[in-house]
């Protein structure tokens, strides 16, 4: 449990540096207008390091008592890696 952890997270700390680049090109979105779709883009991207951070948090407090648990939420940030890799085939 406690590798799966650490390896989970380090990879999740190193997909940050890409999403920085990705935060940053979201603002390109506003370029054809504000309206609530753009807005909800940017605040969906924007929201992934706190998912990150809470996950992180969440599994090492749980990873004793409930593993199964820590497991799935530490799994909760690969939806935005997985949407993103969605998008990018598409």
């Amino acid at each position: 449990m406690k590798p799966y952890l650490i390896i989970s997270q380090i990879l999740y700390v190193l997909s940050l540096v890409p999403w920085f680049v990705i935060w940053g090109l979201s603002f390109m979105s506003f370029d054809g207008g504000v309206n609530l779709a753009n807005g909800s883009f940017v605040l969906v991207i924007s929201l992934f390091p706190f998912a990150v951070t809470a996950a992180s948090i969440l599994a090492w407090v749980f990873r004793v008592k409930k593993p199964r648990f820590a497991i799935m939420i530490n799994l909760v940030p690969m939806l935005w890696i997985i949407a993103f890799l969605g998008f990018m085939v598409l």
